[in-house]
């Protein structure tokens, strides 16, 4: 297998502020998306089922699929976003503005004599990608920078939005893609510095309770790993051995949540790793290591619907970790993966990416074809 820890292949050389004038800079944040109320849940859904990373058919049967599914979940996922907004809508676009803001401060004291303005493009619903490449084009950027707010890579999440702003843009400035950043340092100690506050809850509350960690990353089908070459699951194993280190754990485990639909997906699935603490008669401490902003996998999945399930098993205590939102590492990661990346154009992880080879990486596809 080969090892990949850096950039060097597509960078450029730097030139001074002094000499190359202020630059407008455009940093586009990708993610998932949520409805705004209950109305839009069911075009919400429709639209991320229409999407061929989710639903790898031809369009001439994906859309009428996508079409029952979201008819029959609407209801059903309707009484979930209820759960954490009285309009039934998701807090994602909140906390992805909270992070632009966040993330435009750090920039203006790291780029002092440039203009920064994040966007937000969203996969499934407003601001989708059409809206934020029509914004980002009128911003006329000499730079732009797309971020994803997925840590880890997958085809999944980080390529489709890639994909859809390829299709999209067709503004000025040079463009290139921070692809990942499963080891950015200030990421793994954001996480790091979560996970021991929450320990340090479950000894005062529980003294002498012993308390296993349990990362929780979103489910993926195996098959987009072992058949698609998706880089995925490595970068959250990479991700989680970082954190583990970092914080000093003895007793954790990664396991998967959120699984739907009758493939096998990776595992240990969340709920049976819940189970497995029930009859070892430990507690939990559950983060979500691939999520970065408060919505519903997190807010009900872990927190409400296997919280419940942790109290039938016994489970004492389930406590959870805040996503790491507008924490200053986090941010800080995010900041320092911009600066870095003005000094080159294609597309590259911060920090180590990818260690093995991946069909579906596209670092090493575009080295490859280089």
């Amino acid at each position: 297998m080969s090892r990949n820890a850096g950039t060097a292949a597509i960078q450029a050389p730097s030139t001074p502020a002094a000499e190359r004038g202020p630059r407008r800079v455009a940093v586009v944040l990708f993610n998932l998306g949520g409805p705004d109320d209950a109305a839009s849940v069911r075009p919400f859904l429709f639209n991320l089922f229409n999407d061929p990373a989710i639903i790898g058919l031809p369009g001439l049967f994906r859309t009428p699929l996508a079409k029952l599914i979201s008819s029959r979940r609407e209801a059903s996922a309707q009484a979930n976003y209820a759960q954490m907004d009285a309009n039934g809508g998701s807090p994602l676009k909140g906390e992805t503005r909270a992070q632009m803001a966040a993330l435009d401060a750090r920039l203006a004291a790291l780029l002092p004599d440039d203009e920064v303005r994040s966007f937000m493009a969203m996969r499934y619903w407003h601001p989708m990608t059409e809206e934020a490449a029509a914004a980002v084009a009128a911003y006329a950027p000499d730079e732009v920078v797309l971020l994803p707010l997925y840590p880890q890579f997958s085809t999944t999440t980080t390529q489709s939005s890639l994909k859809a702003w390829k299709a999209a843009y067709t503004g000025p400035g040079r463009v290139r893609a921070i692809c990942c950043y499963p080891r950015a340092p200030g990421w793994i100690a954001a996480q790091a510095e979560g996970i021991r506050n929450q320990l340090a809850v479950a000894e005062r509350d529980y003294p002498g309770r012993p308390v296993r960690v349990l990362f929780s990353a979103h489910g993926i089908p195996e098959k987009l790993v072992h058949k698609d070459g998706d880089p995925y699951q490595e970068q959250v194993e990479a991700t989680v051995a970082a954190v583990a280190e970092l914080a000093g754990l003895s007793d954790w485990l990664l396991c998967y949540q959120s699984r739907v639909g009758p493939l096998k997906w990776l595992g240990p699935s969340t709920p049976d790793a819940i189970l497995a603490a029930g009859a070892d008669g430990v507690g939990l401490v559950v983060t979500p290591i691939a999520f970065v902003s408060e919505h519903i996998e997190t807010l009900v999945e872990l927190d409400i619907e296997y919280g419940e399930l942790a109290h039938e098993a016994g489970v004492h205590p389930y406590l959870r970790v805040p996503a790491v939102g507008i924490a200053d590492l986090f941010i800080g990661a995010l900041g320092e993966a911009v600066v870095q990346s003005l000094d080159r154009t294609g597309t590259a992880p911060a920090g180590p990416g990818c260690q093995g080879r991946w069909k579906a990486c596209p670092f090493q596809a575009e080295q490859r074809a280089a």
